[in-house]
């Protein structure tokens, strides 16, 4: 199984950015995707996740309404749209995956599967 994440760089506050995780070795149909996020010195948090049977999606409160997280089961691809960054944004990004999972989970341990991370870095 392999997660494979890219998509990550440098960008100005208020600007935009996709992140796309691509999933291998899996039946990704039946895997939850979410994306998490560490930056430095902090724990790693959950960012937004779907549900792994329908397109019930779930964000942190902090990017609601500017980050936009989506999925194509025939591509076995996850994507993360984040618009008006802000340097708080500044983090590795991780994609991860979750058997039957609900979207909703915080928990990393409720997460098999983990990508590698891919540093986004929001200028001021």
């Amino acid at each position: 199984v392999q997660l494979q994440a890219s998509g990550g760089g440098l960008v100005q506050a208020g600007g935009s950015m996709t992140l796309s995780c691509d999933a291998s070795g899996l039946d990704f149909e039946k895997y939850a995707p979410a994306w998490f996020r560490q930056a430095p010195g902090k724990g790693r948090e959950f960012v937004a996740g779907i549900r792994w049977n329908e397109d019930t999606k779930n964000y942190k409160d902090s990017v609601s309404g500017r980050f936009t997280i989506s999925r194509d089961n025939n591509k076995n691809t996850v994507t993360l749209q984040m618009n008006n960054l802000k340097p708080d944004d500044t983090a590795v990004y991780y994609c991860a995956a979750s058997l039957y999972g609900s979207g909703y989970s915080t928990v990393t341990t409720n997460y098999e599967y983990w990508g590698q991370g891919t540093l986004v870095t929001v200028s001021s």
